[in-house]
Order: C-alpha cells, then sequence, then structure tokens
C-alpha cells in the first residue's frame, strides 16, 4: 500500500507510544519488518519546540523511509504551525494525533478528547493539510472509535477527514474513556472503512499473528499497527508480516539472535539519550525483553541498580549468554505475555501539548 508518494514494504505497521517509540526503537522495528513507524507525539506548543525533549523526537539521523511524525495539540493554527517545523526536520508523513488518552493530553483537550469537539477536530486537520500540500507531505491520523461508549463517532469524523484531504486513518478500538481496559472492539473499524475510500488501519489488542490475519479479514482495514504487543518483542512485525504472506508461522528467534538486536538497540539508545539519561531510558526496554523468560525479574531488579552503560551491556550480556546454555530460541508465542504491562509515562521535562 502507498501513503503518498511513498510505497510501504507491508501492511505491518509500529504504532506511536510516548516514551516508547522514539528512533532506535522505529528503526529497530523497521529492521525487524514494520512497513511503517510513527514516531511519539511532537507537541505543538513553539514555547517547547527547542527543549531536549523535542530536539530528541524530531532527530530521524540515518531514519529510514518514510519518516512520519505525529503532531498534538488543539489550536488549528499551531497544528499547522507544527507541522512545517517537523517537515522541515525530516517529516515526509505527518500524523495527527486523536487517539492518545492519557489524562495529561486530554485533560488539554489534545488527543481523543478532541473527539468531543467535532468542529475543531476538522479545523485542525484541514489546516495540517493546507500547510502540508505546498511540500508534496501527505497527512494521516489516528483517533479512537469516540470519546465514550454513548459517543462513538469515528465514523462521522472519518468521513470529514477524508474530505478535507487526510490520506490514511488509524482507529484503535477503544474508547477515550476505555484507556486501555476491557478488549478492543473491531465493529466500528469495521464501519470506518465501510464508510471511506482512502486506507484505513486497525489498531488494538494484535498481539499475534493469527490475530492480525483475523483483524484485517473481519474490518476489512488495509493495514494492522501494533503497539503494546511490540515491547520487548519487536520481532512480531516479521512474524506476522510473514504469516499474512505466507500463512506459515516462523520459528522464534535465537537467544543468540536476541542478544544482538538488544546490545545494538541500547548502543543506539545510549547515542540518543546520552550516558546519563539513556541508561535509565533504557530500563523499561530490557525490562521488556526479559519479563518472561527465567530469572528475568530477579534480573530486572539487580539491572534497575545500574548506573552505568557499560555495566547495563555487560549484565545484558552475561544474562542472554546464561540463557543460551539453557534454550536455544525465545519462548514461543504461546508461552509470551499477550499484553505488556504499559509504563506509565512520567516526564516533568516536558508537557506533550
Amino acid at each position: 500500500m502507498n501513503i503518498g508518494p511513498y510505497a510501504l514494504a507491508n501492511n505491518v505497521f509500529a504504532a506511536p507510544m510516548a516514551g516508547v517509540t522514539d528512533r532506535p526503537f522505529r528503526q529497530l522495528c523497521k529492521a525487524l519488518g514494520a512497513g511503517y513507524a510513527v514516531s511519539e507525539m511532537v507537541t505543538s506548543r513553539r514555547d517547547l519546540w527547542h527543549s531536549l525533549k523535542t530536539s530528541r523526537r524530531a532527530n530521524h539521523e540515518g531514519e529510514v523511509a518514510p519518516i512520519a511524525v505525529q503532531i498534538a495539540g488543539t489550536d488549528a493554527p499551531m497544528m499547522a504551525e507544527a507541522a512545517l517545523f517537523n517537515i522541515e526536520r525530516g517529516a515526509q508523513i505527518i500524523d495527527i494525533n486523536l487517539g492518545c488518552p492519557a489524562k495529561k493530553v486530554c485533560n488539554k483537550w489534545a488527543g481523543s478528547a478532541l473527539m468531543q469537539n467535532e468542529p475543531l477536530a476538522i479545523e485542525i486537520a484541514a489546516a495540517v493539510v493546507a500547510a502540508c500540500a505546498p511540500h508534496g507531505v501527505p497527512v494521516t491520523l489516528k483517533m479512537r472509535t469516540g470519546w465514550s461508549a454513548a459517543n462513538k463517532n469515528a465514523v462521522n469524523l472519518a468521513r470529514a477527514f477524508e474530505g478535507v484531504g487526510v490520506q490514511m486513518i488509524t482507529v484503535h478500538g477503544r474508547t477515550r474513556e476505555q484507556g486501555y481496559k476491557g478488549l478492543a472492539e473491531y465493529d466500528t473499524i469495521a464501519a470506518v472503512k465501510a464508510a471511506i475510500g482512502i486506507p484505513v488501519v486497525a489498531n488494538g489488542d494484535i498481539t499475534s499473528p493469527h490475530k492480525a490475519r483475523a483483524v484485517l479479514q473481519y474490518t476489512g482495514a488495509d493495514a494492522v499497527m501494533i503497539g503494546r504487543a511490540a515491547q520487548g518483542r519487536p520481532w512480531i512485525f516479521r512474524e506476522v508480516a510473514h504469516f499474512l504472506a505466507t500463512g506459515e508461522l516462523l520459528a522464534a528467534p535465537l537467544v543468540a539472535e536476541v542478544k544482538r538486536l538488544l546490545l545494538d538497540h541500547l548502543q543506539d539508545h545510549y547515542g540518543l539519550y546520552g550516558e546519563f539519561t539513556g541508561v535509565r531510558t533504557a530500563r523499561k526496554h530490557i525490562a521488556w525483553y526479559v519479563q518472561s523468560l527465567p530469572g528475568g525479574e530477579a534480573f530486572r531488579q539487580r539491572m534497575n541498580t545500574l548506573d552505568h552503560s557499560v555495566a547495563q551491556l555487560a549484565a545484558v550480556a552475561d544474562f542472554f549468554d546464561e540463557l543460551a546454555q539453557h534454550m536455544d530460541r525465545m519462548p514461543s508465542l504461546s508461552e509470551q505475555p499477550q499484553h505488556p504491562t504499559p509504563q506509565p509515562h512520567k516526564d516533568p521535562e516536558e508537557a506533550p501539548v
């Protein structure tokens, strides 16, 4: 499938996740089979654009195209300006955030809270499309099924967004009210797909190759987007893509391969964040990798006491070397936690909107 002029490698996408889908993680997901990956949301507030947080989020050095950046905010002119700010820094696709359920976002009436104000949401989409059009940059959008179970307006909004020029819409199968609780539903996604002519991406509770195929068949969606299930298991993208293409399941990766992937990811992570912040923000990624492994919890606790990258890398290498003496491959999908526990994203450095 295509987004504007960009042909995507496949229809298995990595979801934007605050505090997770930074450039190193996106690069890892793309290398492991994701056909497309969207950045963490970048604020539309000009006064925060030169903060360390935003400068990291707008860093696309060496990133495989297409480079997609998600923006968040509540003011149409500011969102248009934010789109141009990111285009100047390498963004090739701009994604509008109408999906984030986080309180610190919704309390400012951004993210999925905008679904309560349809005229404003449409005004923002139109303004961003108008700003991006002269640069040949397509605009996409991610939203939820609605604000609450009684107010599911994704279909009406999808029609309006298509009308103002949005070129792809991702729908997470939960309402803002649900957050990440309960189960995603796919009837609304199917209704959105039936109502519009642009590509629709299904998101929510897609945790395995079989689930991805079932959701695509049920909704008629053009692609699936995977979020939490990729935390600590980024090779899920190649597993899903291979299964969708062939109907066959890949073997779980070798322990030695995962060791190499994680060590390379950590080196890239330190390069973006620096020693102090890099070591601390890497802890959640390491914890996701080891959470289902023998001795994983004890290792996580010990690893969280390490304050230097050299010690962290050595500990990770030793853990996987020891693991390789007892098992050749990582646990199969049936042995993996199906919904990695979301980590609270507490970051006093910068409000996202």
